[in-house]
């Protein structure tokens, strides 16, 4: 996780905590336990929540600037700060808030890369100095994206999505990430896909292959989500979006996750505002950066 931005004290800790982008994304099978293995490339970008976490005498207490954000056990950030507390043998209350810039139930990992950050954080102020592989052991247990969100920069993601090799990093690119005013259910998509079926996949060594040789372009104009079909059939805005972002230079442009956020890459900001400008009619528009 990247933990250039946090503010620590004796009692208090606040931490960025950055969403994620699919450059793929491929279902392989369903397994016996109701998950399905994945193998997808993961990039992470500058558009992030801000988490604060202080000592408390007793329980653990949930706050958001977003009013609908579950504040019990139903917040996987919840969740995350009770299991850590439990196998550290750790006897402490917590008031943590989260401060939501990151769009919910939109294909941007904001609820796995809370719980990362929760996880990180708790580690610092406690002064745990648990393994990476005994964080990613605990964020599995939460959420697929968990250990990816604990990890950042680009990445392949295999098995759930804990399995994770390094790749060729991706350059410094300007991210248009729009998201239309509808939520997608991870599990409903997963349904959705498996009575539809999968049609077309993504090339992911191709696209591993042109990060290793900084071939952009090629990436961009190869990345695909097998979940985008089957969304973009029910809600057609997501085509609109897609074909927005093209025709106004995007390199490329994708539906990132079980959706409905789509993205746009593009090369130079002024272009990439310009078209981020042009879809006003959309309220969750952002410019961002790769981290």
């Amino acid at each position: 996780m990247n933990t250039s931005n946090i503010i620590i004290s004796d009692n208090k800790i606040i931490i960025n905590s950055y969403a994620k982008i699919n450059l793929s994304l491929d279902v392989l099978d369903k397994r016996s336990d109701g998950y399905h293995n994945v193998k997808m490339l993961m990039q992470s970008v500058g558009l992030n929540d801000v988490v604060s976490i202080s000592k408390a005498k007793k329980d653990i207490t949930i706050s958001s600037n977003i009013k609908y954000l579950p504040r019990d056990s139903r917040n996987i950030a919840y969740k995350a700060a009770e299991l850590f507390l439990s196998e550290t043998n750790i006897n402490c209350g917590l008031k943590i808030h989260i401060h939501k810039n990151i769009p919910v139930a939109a294909g941007l990992a904001g609820g796995s890369s809370n719980t990362a950050a929760v996880l990180t954080a708790l580690d610092i102020l406690f002064n745990t100095n648990l393994s990476e592989s005994v964080l990613s052991d605990m964020g599995s247990r939460l959420g697929a994206d968990v250990p990816y969100c604990l990890s950042g920069s680009t990445m392949l993601a295999e098995g759930i999505g804990e399995k994770l090799t390094p790749v060729a990093p991706l350059p410094s690119l300007y991210v248009v990430l729009v998201k239309p005013q509808i939520s997608i259910s991870t599990p409903w998509a997963y349904t959705e896909l498996d009575e539809s079926g999968i049609n077309k996949r993504p090339d992911t060594d191709l696209l591993i292959s042109a990060l290793d040789r900084g071939d952009i372009k090629q990436l961009c104009s190869n990345m695909y989500n097998v979940f985008e079909p089957v969304i973009a059939q029910k809600y057609p805005v997501i085509n609109y979006i897609k074909n927005t972002l093209i025709s106004k230079g995007a390199l490329g442009s994708i539906m990132s996750g079980s959706g409905p956020t789509v993205f746009g890459i593009f090369e130079n900001l002024k272009d990439a505002k310009a078209c981020c400008d042009s879809l006003y009619r959309f309220k969750e528009r952002f410019v961002v950066h790769t981290l």
